[in-house]
């Protein structure tokens, strides 16, 4: 029998491409999003999906009952989530909550579900999309910053109390990947910054919004690498608590374990 997994924000990325991937290699695959129309374009692509709020609680009951109507929920890939660009002194409280509305409370709303089920039949694998941005900090990207180092405060408890069972949660510490991110947080930043008469207007200009990703970028990477680790830890008998992704994670956590802070701030200003 295939095993089964859940995976949040597969309209497109890294969820629709971890989702294809391990359905193509034999994985029982729930693809879920928020929007009908992906949905419809997903099952029409051969996948099981469902449209799925991680901020509605009896949304995500309903599609979790459906599942385990149909089985064993194997592992969970907890991946929605997006980016709210911004200097924090122009990122109101509200838009912040919206933030964590979704990267973190529906993350946890979803994780609090599933341990029910995990619980009862004695195992299973959760895996947190987290960021090279829940490990070190960069301007304009504070509210982002502020939802994944949540997450990795969340992961680091649940790792302790789930300790001596056979549920396994592991860390995604994701860096820059080739998807719509940047795109969908540009239209989030034109939507809920007043960048006009702020005093990071000109940076905001120079720096955010007319930078575009380049396809020769050393750093940014197609999704293939988010799915190598992904398979590991969901495939290996003991799998990692955390996965670094990119050169970007593993030189920028690197740095943050190994230089004093006023200087690491010195470095991370420039990026």
């Amino acid at each position: 029998m295939s095993k089964s997994i859940l995976i949040t924000g597969c309209s497109s990325g890294i969820g629709y491409d971890t989702a294809h991937f391990l359905h193509k290699h034999g994985y029982r695959v729930y693809a879920t999003t928020r929007d009908a129309k992906d949905v419809a374009r997903l099952r029409a692509e051969g996948l099981d999906a469902y449209v799925l709020d991680v901020r509605d609680a009896q949304n995500i009951k309903e599609v979790l009952d459906i599942i385990t109507r149909e089985g064993e929920l194997y592992a969970l890939f907890n991946n929605a989530g997006f980016g709210q660009p911004g200097a924090l002194e122009d990122i109101t409280t509200d838009v912040l909550k919206e933030q964590f509305e979704t990267n973190f409370f529906g993350l946890h709303e979803l994780t609090y579900q599933t341990l029910k089920i995990m619980r009862s039949q004695g195992y299973g694998r959760i895996l947190q999309h987290s960021s090279v941005l829940g490990i070190i900090s960069l301007r304009f990207r504070g509210a982002y910053n502020a939802s994944k180092y949540a997450i990795e405060g969340l992961c680091d408890t649940l790792r302790l109390e789930l300790m001596d069972t056979n549920i396994y949660i592991c860390t995604i510490n994701t860096g820059p990947i080739r998807s719509d991110f940047r795109k969908n947080a540009i239209i989030n930043f034109k939507k809920n910054v007043v960048s006009e008469g702020s005093v990071f207007e000109k940076e905001y200009k120079e720096q955010l919004l007319s930078v575009k990703e380049k396809d020769s970028d050393l750093f940014t990477k197609n999704s293939d690498v988010v799915i190598k680790n992904v398979l590991h830890a969901l495939e290996s008998k003991n799998p990692k608590p955390r996965y670094y992704n990119t050169l970007a994670t593993h030189l920028l956590a690197g740095f943050k374990r190994i230089l004093p802070t006023t200087l690491l701030d010195r470095l991370l200003r420039k990026i």
